[in-house]
């Protein structure tokens, strides 16, 4: 089941300190994620030892950081009824074109400190359709993983769900020949031979004004 109670003192999987407003605006990838049929249980997956509450409803979360334009949009629905969640909390957080996430000290080569930052984070509420949608950037890679985003949705103070977004090869390979992220070299960690991969949380991607606009329907179980 997608939908757990949130465990008392769980550092990692503690909800934000408040219910933010409804912040989310129409655009092209709320009308690309309401396309999507999937009405299953999505998987969980782990948050991975970058998450922290950054308490930022925002939808823009860039933050001045470089690279490919991405529209993300959760569509977050009932899986044995395919109704749409209205008022979720969705959470995410990424790493920028060169493979490094905001908040954390001793990252890359050169063990970058970026503890004090906050960009490609942010939070969102569902609307009526059940839609949450984020502007960043195409997420880079790092040693030993794919692209990806994670995320947590909360449906109320205690129910929760923590998981990935994925994108397609072809989508990202396309990407990585750009600055900044070609600067890094070829990648070596594809969807193939990602560990924790999950084709179920495959993205759905398509190129939009110079960028991309990826959406992906989450299934929670009652």
């Amino acid at each position: 089941m997608l939908a757990g109670c949130l465990p008392t003192g769980a550092a990692d999987d503690s909800g934000p300190a408040q219910t933010p407003t409804q912040t989310t605006e129409p655009g092209a990838a709320q009308v690309a994620a309401a396309s999507q049929p999937d009405c299953v249980i999505s998987p969980r997956q782990t948050a991975g030892p970058f998450y922290f509450d950054a308490g930022l409803v925002r939808r823009d979360i860039t933050e001045g950081r470089p690279g490919t334009p991405l529209i993300v949009a959760f569509r977050l629905v009932h899986a044995d009824s395919c109704q749409p969640i209205r008022d979720a909390v969705v959470d995410i957080w990424h790493a920028d074109a060169v493979g490094q996430y905001s908040g954390y000290r001793g990252q890359g080569d050169d063990g970058t400190d970026t503890s004090d930052e906050t960009f490609l984070r942010g939070i969102q509420v569902t609307d009526a359709e059940g839609l949450a949608e984020f502007e960043t950037i195409y997420p880079g890679a790092y040693s030993g993983r794919t692209a990806h985003i994670h995320f947590k949705a909360y449906t109320d103070e205690r129910s929760f769900i923590t998981s990935q977004l994925y994108f397609p090869d072809e989508a990202t390979d396309a990407v990585f020949t750009a600055e900044p992220y070609a600067a890094r070299g070829a990648r070596r960690t594809t969807n193939a031979n990602d560990g924790i991969f999950r084709a179920d949380l495959l993205a759905q991607v398509t190129p939009d004004a110079g960028g991309y606009v990826a959406s992906l329907t989450v299934g929670v179980g009652t």
